[in-house]
């Protein structure tokens, strides 16, 4: 066995020899030579670049009460972006329909009480408020943290919104970028492709 492999080691050499001359690029593409120059190159990017995402937890009202929250609580400071420009309301969107049913019933009972409330107190959706009106509905978050939640469905959601909307916005790829700093700064997820 020893003789047969040495004679086939010398037969290879001579085939290696121009293998190991060519460029690296022909080498690569073996026979297609120059037409590999002429393939099309793709780019490639991202889901969330590539386009807007588009609600599917929330009902359309429930999601401008969202957005009109989340601008409220993270608006843009000193040119880092805010909520509405990091996509918090939309990654929450997300995040809601992954999670699990009790969360889920405070962010919708939070923003159909909310929705409630800003067509009695001034006939109009908590959205359309401006933000003096809509100062007023958000009251209990000036109220001091106690370790009890709130049996009020608004302040409920209202103190789960305020850490959430901080959270997405700080970590998200736009305020990483733009250097807002909240304590989870940095720590956006890129996704794997």
């Amino acid at each position: 066995m020893k003789r047969r492999r040495f004679v086939q080691a010398l037969v290879a050499i001579p085939a290696a020899a121009p293998l190991a001359a060519q460029p690296p690029a022909q080498a690569q593409t073996g026979n297609r030579g120059a037409a590999a120059a002429d393939d099309p190159k793709l780019e490639v990017a991202a889901a969330e670049n590539a386009a807007d995402g588009v609600p599917s937890f929330f009902t359309p009202a429930q999601f401008s009460a969202l957005r009109k929250v989340s601008d409220l609580l993270a608006p843009p400071i000193a040119g880092s972006p805010g909520a509405l420009a990091a996509g918090a309301p939309e990654f929450l969107d997300f995040l809601m329909g992954k999670s699990d049913a009790a969360r889920q019933a405070i962010y919708r009972a939070g923003l159909d009480g909310l929705d409630a409330h800003a067509k009695q107190q001034f006939n109009k959706p908590f959205a359309d408020l401006d933000n003096s009106q809509a100062d007023t509905l958000l009251a209990s978050l000036r109220t001091p943290w106690t370790f009890e939640e709130p049996s009020d469905p608004v302040a409920r959601f209202l103190r789960a919104a305020k850490s959430d909307v901080r959270t997405a916005t700080a970590n998200s790829p736009a305020s990483s970028a733009g250097g807002r700093r909240f304590s989870g700064s940095g720590l956006y997820w890129y996704s794997l492709d």
